[in-house]
This record gives C-alpha cells, structure tokens and sequence, in this order.
C-alpha cells in the first residue's frame, strides 16, 4: 500500500484541491482517501484503474466531509482563541462576555488536547502548532509520512470527539 500511496498521493491530492479549492482540505482528505483504501482494499477487484479507484473514494470522503460539515460547522482552533478583529468604537458592549467565553473555550481546547495519549498529542501539537510537514513528523518517530497522516487524522477525530463532549 506504501507503493501504491507514493505513486498516487500527488494526483489524489490535485483531484482533492480541484474539489475543494482547498490546499490545506484537500491535505487532509487526501490522507482519509488512503486510510479508506486500506480499510477497503480487498473489496478493489482491479476493474478499474488503481487511480480512479482512489479517486472515488476521495470523491466520497468530500461528499462525508461536507455532511460533516452541515451538521457540525467548524470553528478553528484560531479563531476560537484569537477572537476575530477588534471591535469597532461604541462596540464594546458584551465584551467582556465574549472574551469571557473565549478564554474558557481555549482552556477546554487545550485540556482536550493534553488528554490525548501520545503519540496523539505530540503529533497533533507538531502538525498545527510546528508546521511540520507529514513527511518531516514521520521522520522525528522515524515512521513513514503514511504513518504521520494517519495518527494526525486519528488524534484529530479523538480531540473532536472530546470537544463534543
């Protein structure tokens, strides 16, 4: 399967940013593809190319993921903790409120996050706050970038879980 994410990563990826017109999104969706590969491979009998059998399960991972998204929007970790722009003049009613529940939503974020095992936690902490390529974490737990992928997506699912709760 390792040969098979090498040859075809790339092209699932471009299909995935044509969908999405998500670099970032189509990242992410690309390595659901081939977690959903893996689960599936016995089911592929070769009636069609290896591509294009990737290419609908990337297909039905965005339609999931935009089911996913009707249901629960997505708040990012950034907006939730930053806030937005600065109020305009005369703004300023229900600040402290806000800031308030802000302040309280960054501290369930991040106790979520620290409740995560490792490898999870380290992971999801080198993926959004480091920046690290998958390749790059795969290579600090000297794994493969697959590897790297499929915990990042895991741990996310998991602090996602928690923060339903």
């Amino acid at each position: 399967m390792e040969d098979i994410y090498q040859c075809y990563a790339d092209q699932v990826k471009r299909f995935l940013v044509c969908l999405t017109g998500d670099p970032a999104l189509a990242e992410e969706l690309t390595q659901e593809t081939f977690y959903q590969a893996v689960k599936s491979f016995s089911r592929y009998d070769g009636s069609c190319k290896t591509s294009v059998w990737l290419c609908q399960i990337a297909k039905h991972c965005w339609y999931d993921h935009l089911k996913r998204q009707r249901r629960h929007p997505f708040v990012s970790l950034e907006a939730l903790c930053q806030g937005g722009e600065e109020p305009a003049v005369g703004e300023e009613d229900g600040l402290p409120e806000i800031s308030l529940l802000r302040r309280d939503s960054c501290v369930s974020i991040h106790k979520a996050i620290h409740s995560l095992r490792e490898p999870y936690r380290e992971i999801f902490l080198l993926r959004t706050l480091s920046e690290l390529s998958f390749r790059e974490i795969g290579e600090v737990f000297d794994r493969t970038e697959n590897w790297a992928r499929v915990t990042y997506y895991r741990a996310r699912t998991m602090l996602a879980q928690r923060l339903e709760e």
